[in-house]
């Protein structure tokens, strides 16, 4: 059995908060440090949560540590920022990239961040662009493996309210079924498959950078389950 420490950023959204449960119940994982300005309403032995202001490059290395994989699931919207483009990207860029370069200093291996499907430093969307951005940012640093996630639109319940999202998720899932072939990187999945895949992969003995779209990132969740369901089934027989 591992005894791995994990870091994760974004915690108290969407997909990072799901993150943060299964990492809790995973048996590779004795620690799961947290970096939020918030506290979570989590209460578990292996979580450590530190609060942190992410303008503050000594604060956030002292609050980072020490440990082996650092999931990022940071990200706002422009209606949090209201609209600052410069605020938007010192959270979806700066943020992650700072957290990879106190991450290399304290010798972290892994490093595993979700994008966006379409992510594209040359893009004309600001959003895309961004993203795109932020993984080029991310190649810079000598990490073991480096693992981006693009999903596409995200399913699950989030605690505020995204009715513009909500129409997109529906329609998404109307038609789900003509997105076939190269299209099927398009479908909304689950913000609950992402984390899973992100734990299944944050595992496995890879090196270089690697991309992940709906179809890898449901393989991945199915191995998660199944590896999963096989450890009960193993622990009722003996």
């Amino acid at each position: 059995m591992n005894e791995l420490t994990a870091v994760v950023l974004g915690a108290t959204g969407l997909t990072g908060n799901l993150l943060v449960q299964e990492l809790l119940e995973d048996k590779d994982y004795k620690t799961v440090r947290v970096l939020v300005r918030k506290t979570l309403s989590i209460i578990h032995p292996k979580l450590q949560q530190q609060l942190v202001d992410f303008n503050n490059k000594e604060d956030f290395s002292k609050k980072m540590g020490e440990g082996d994989v650092i999931f990022c699931c940071i990200g706002t919207t422009q209606k949090k920022v209201k609209g600052d483009k410069i605020l938007y990207e010192k959270i979806d860029h700066d943020i992650p990239v700072n957290a990879a370069e106190i991450g290399i200093s304290h010798h972290f291996k892994k490093f595993l961040i979700v994008s966006a499907i379409g992510a594209n430093e040359n893009s004309s969307n600001f959003y895309l662009r961004l993203k795109g951005k932020t993984e080029n940012s991310l190649k810079q640093f000598s990490f073991e493996s480096l693992s981006i996630f693009q999903p596409s639109i995200l399913n699950g319940n989030r605690k505020e309210n995204r009715p513009t999202e909500k129409i997109a998720q529906t329609i998404m899932d109307l038609l789900s079924f003509l997105l076939l072939g190269p299209l099927k990187k398009y479908r909304a999945i689950g913000a609950d498959n992402v984390a899973r895949a992100m734990v299944y992969e944050s595992k496995q003995k890879k090196t270089g950078i690697h991309y992940y779209q709906y179809p890898e990132m449901m393989d991945m969740a199915r191995e998660f389950i199944s590896d999963n369901e096989n450890e009960e089934s193993f622990a009722e027989v003996s």
